[in-house]
């Protein structure tokens, strides 16, 4: 009786409303997940020939970088009600602003990786008969991919709270839970759809950083005292 109290009460903490509304959870949870991994990857895809159209023409390097600045300096409610009359109220219209808000992240740190590559590695590389393609997918995105990574993360985490922002078309994932709690300040379900968007962040985060360390095995390597 006392746990069903807790919903009666309005508490923060309420077992019952965990156990009553798990399905519910789930299914936004299962949601924000599915948009987000789904923006993320075509972010990159985007994200990735843009980067490289910059470096192989360095004067369009302002004009690029200032754009995905500018697209990320856009308030979310302004981005999706812009993006509103090309898709409707539709999980297009969110992964589109979400994809947009990437890019920023995403380039910059594409470019930052590339531009890391020592010059001896591609003369080497050259000198052992590497064409631009083979060069770019055996050499330099190896070396690049720390800062690869890095950006993914950065980017997923950005999207994962971005996310939320959709509940305005009921595309929001645990954003929808905490909007439709907030008219009546249903703390449970405030607190709970809360929490879980953070420990998604934070998840998210220690998966791309695993994947990191088992792609790049080099950076784990450390000298002892003597050098060896």
């Amino acid at each position: 009786m006392s746990a069903a109290n807790c919903l009666v009460t309005n508490d923060w903490i309420c077992g019952e409303y965990l156990r009553t509304r798990g399905q519910e959870l789930t299914d936004a949870t299962l949601q924000h997940v599915g948009i987000t991994v789904v923006s993320v990857l075509i972010g990159l895809a985007v994200a990735f020939p843009l980067a490289l159209l910059v470096r192989a023409r360095p004067r369009l390097a302002g004009p690029v970088l200032g754009l995905t600045t500018l697209l990320y300096t856009i308030p979310s409610l302004a981005m999706f009600s812009l993006l509103l009359p090309f898709f409707g109220l539709s999980a297009a219209l969110v992964v589109t602003g979400l994809v947009l808000y990437s890019l920023t992240i995403l380039v910059r740190n594409i470019l930052a990786g590339l531009d890391a590559v020592p010059a001896e590695a591609r003369e080497a590389a050259r000198g052992m008969g590497y064409g631009p393609a083979r060069l770019l997918w055996e050499v330099e995105l190896p070396l690049a991919l720390p800062a690869l990574m890095a950006g993914i993360r950065m980017a997923t985490v950005s999207t994962i709270a971005l996310t939320t922002v959709g509940a305005i078309i009921g595309r929001g994932g645990l954003g929808n839970l905490i909007e439709d709690a907030l008219p009546t300040f249903f703390k449970a379900q405030v607190l709970a759809a809360s929490v879980l968007c953070v420990l998604l962040a934070v998840v998210a985060d220690l998966l791309l950083l695993g994947v990191q360390r088992l792609l790049t095995p080099w950076t784990r390597i450390r000298t002892g005292p003597g050098g060896g």
